[in-house]
């Protein structure tokens, strides 16, 4: 079996155990739906820059609580069992593309509920879109990897954290500077660049964990 079978067999393994295990998706839409609420109630009238900040924050922790999952729920034989039929890059690949997906479909909707209850103040919905697609397939790039890094540490959420920071603040910064510009914040700047510049970074980080990752699956 090539590469790309093992990654579309794995691919659908991830898409029929969260079908039939719902309770995790269930608990992070309660999450994003339960925070929105708590805006609606707590601010009268939000602007558009806390519109932007808010909606980065909510996606932040409903990635880290979707993504955490990826190898903490597989037990040691699963991975013995992995590793023995599998190629490490299609186990990583396979859950990145899954995360990602899981993470571009929780920030629509928590696109399409903060709208709804604080008005959406995006002019530019093709940029804004870009930047929802880049941030979700960087955060599920960073979280998966320190996910596995985690696992074969006692499952260490402090070390999640520790590893995860510098990563992400980077991605961060960008993705608010890409959305204040689609909601019209800051008119006038390249926003050419900033793409370039968040694609090349969701690029080093998959090839760094492409290279990294076989040395760990084998410890």
């Amino acid at each position: 079996m090539n590469l790309f079978a093992q990654i579309m067999h794995l691919l659908h393994k991830e898409i029929t155990l969260e079908w039939r295990q719902r309770y995790a998706i269930s608990g992070i839409l309660l999450y994003v739906l339960s925070t929105v609420f708590i805006v609606y109630i707590s601010f009268q009238n939000i602007s558009p820059q806390v519109w932007n900040v808010l909606f980065w924050v909510i996606m932040l922790f409903a990635s880290v609580n979707a993504v955490m999952k990826s190898f903490v729920q597989e037990s040691g034989y699963r991975q013995l069992y992995y590793f023995q039929l599998l190629h490490p890059i299609a186990i990583l690949l396979s859950k990145m593309i899954y995360n990602a997906l899981l993470l571009l479909v929780l920030g629509v909707l928590t696109y399409v509920a903060l709208s709804f209850v604080a008005g959406n103040p995006v002019q530019e919905a093709g940029s804004f879109a870009l930047a929802l697609f880049l941030g979700s397939t960087g955060f599920s790039i960073t979280f998966t990897f320190v996910s596995a890094i985690a696992a074969k540490a006692d499952n260490s959420s402090t070390l999640m954290a520790i590893l995860s920071f510098p990563v992400v603040i980077p991605i961060l910064l960008l993705l608010v500077n890409l959305s204040a510009h689609s909601i019209g914040l800051l008119g006038g700047t390249d926003i050419g660049d900033k793409i370039m510049l968040l694609g090349a970074v969701d690029l080093i980080l998959v090839a760094l964990g492409l290279v990294l990752f076989p040395f760990l699956w084998r410890d």
